[in-house]
């Protein structure tokens, strides 16, 4: 249970003294003192100090389950609480697209751009976005050149695709239709793909209760001022929790004088980080990084070592039954955490079938891939020490998946690891190029732990 500080100050309180009345964070700050936000006078906002941007930062040492602020939901910035709510709940229909974002993003656009918005002390914040750096926005080379076989050039692709086509098949039809609110050449494409990096980078999505979960699809994205300013790392210091009628930063753990708090957007694999918020973690900060294994790379490998036709044509009846089992497919990926397979059931059915002879294949057909519960369980739990314990064919055929997975990047682990160890030429790549060195290095070193376990 959090415990609330003895006095809250209004954010303005806090942490406008002294500012120019220009200053976009002092402006802020004001604007949360009108809208019922209380900051913890332990705590103060600011641009210096954070590892990016803004931050919270401790003013005086913090015991776990403080609350750091309350913000109500009356400020909080969704499609139920813009200034055109009442349109877009009157398209909600129309409205509806694969990512579920277009009806904030309309409320974005509107309240982004009008002048007289309740919110323009918030984007002031940001001015004109140029401080996210997504790799949406970096040139189609540069994200290939940086980025190859981290997995992250291929998301950026389909989130391209995905933004032109809602901008010109959802939002233009609806601007077209709200002349006096929207204008296609202020409201324009480019601001739209801007502020979907904004949504990606800042928004929050309620959690669903346990009983919710079946029942209805995942809540939609809002912003939540304050709280967005807080920068994350895996092994973070406070927590976000919702009530019914307000929203509040907790601690989790005892903070000192003068140290940032950290949120956590999650358990997030660095080469999600970089696609969604535009930075990464140094090694060997991100204990939740990942490491894929396309699982069609898994297929390539057992054709490699197939020698007969006849055995090409049994890997691929194999997979196709992986298919059928819903095991694998041609766009999945067998994940690796630091400890353990985070996919095991998938990548240890598909290792097993894989590796089957066509009589022990025809076999386990026959039984609809199913087996006896005590094996599918000492199979399913692919930990690292399960891993080294794996059969000979199976270690194999990961040993040469992951050596076709590494091949899809263009440098090997010692040029990143001579790289990173190297202060002086480190500190002379563009942010760009550190944190796309971040996100290869984490896969890598992952990939190679791998190959150590299954040699």
């Amino acid at each position: 249970m959090a415990s609330a500080p003895k006095r809250f100050k209004t954010a303005v309180e806090s942490g406008a003294q002294g500012k120019s009345s220009t200053d976009p964070l002092s402006g802020f700050l004001a604007w949360c003192g009108r809208a019922g936000v209380e900051l913890n006078p332990k705590v103060r906002l600011s641009g210096e100090g954070a590892v990016a941007g803004y931050g919270m930062l401790a003013a005086e040492e913090l015991e776990a389950g403080e609350v750091l602020f309350t913000i109500p939901r009356t400020a909080l910035l969704s499609q139920h609480t813009t200034s055109i709510h009442a349109l877009l709940q009157e398209a909600q229909e129309s409205l509806q697209s694969q990512s579920g974002w277009v009806p904030l993003l309309l409320a974005l656009l509107h309240e982004y751009t009008a002048s007289n918005s309740h919110w323009q002390p918030y984007f002031s914040l940001w001015q004109d976005f140029r401080s996210l750096d997504h790799p949406m926005f970096w040139p189609q080379e540069e994200r290939t050149r940086l980025l190859q076989g981290t997995g992250i050039p291929e998301a950026v692709d389909k989130d391209l695709a995905n933004i032109h086509l809602e901008y010109n098949s959802i939002i233009l039809p609806f601007m077209k239709t709200h002349p006096d609110i929207f204008d296609p050449k202020l409201h324009t494409l480019e601001l739209y793909k801007e502020l979907v990096a904004f949504v990606m980078a800042y928004s929050f999505q309620e959690p669903l209760e346990e009983e919710e979960e079946d029942e209805k699809g995942p809540n939609p994205p809002m912003m939540v001022p304050v709280a967005d300013i807080l920068n994350h790392v895996a092994n973070h210091n406070a927590n976000l929790e919702y009530s019914p009628q307000c929203l509040r930063m907790v601690t989790t753990q005892p903070v000192g004088k003068g140290q940032e708090i950290f949120n956590t957007y999650g358990q997030m694999a660095n080469w999600q980080l970089l696609h969604m918020y535009g930075f990464a973690e140094p090694y060997p900060g991100n204990t939740h990084d990942t490491a894929d294994i396309q699982m069609v790379t898994l297929r390539r490998a057992a054709l490699q070592r197939a020698k007969s036709e006849a055995q090409r044509q049994l890997v691929s009846e194999q997979w196709d039954f992986l298919c059928q089992l819903e095991m694998v497919g041609e766009e999945g990926a067998f994940v690796l955490g630091w400890d353990e397979v985070l996919t095991e059931e998938e990548l240890s059915v598909a290792l097993k079938v894989l590796c089957m002879s066509e009589e022990e294949f025809k076999e386990y057909k026959e039984q609809d891939g199913w087996e006896d519960d005590s094996e599918e369980e000492e199979n399913s739990t692919l930990s690292n020490e399960a891993l080294s314990r794996l059969k000979t064919p199976c270690k194999k055929l990961l040993y040469d998946s992951v050596l076709l997975t590494l091949e899809s990047y263009g440098a090997d682990l010692k040029a990143e690891q001579d790289l990173l160890n190297n202060k002086e030429a480190y500190e002379k790549l563009s942010r760009r190029e550190q944190q796309a060195l971040h996100v290869r290095y984490g896969q890598k070193r992952i990939l190679h732990q791998l190959l150590e376990l299954v040699k």
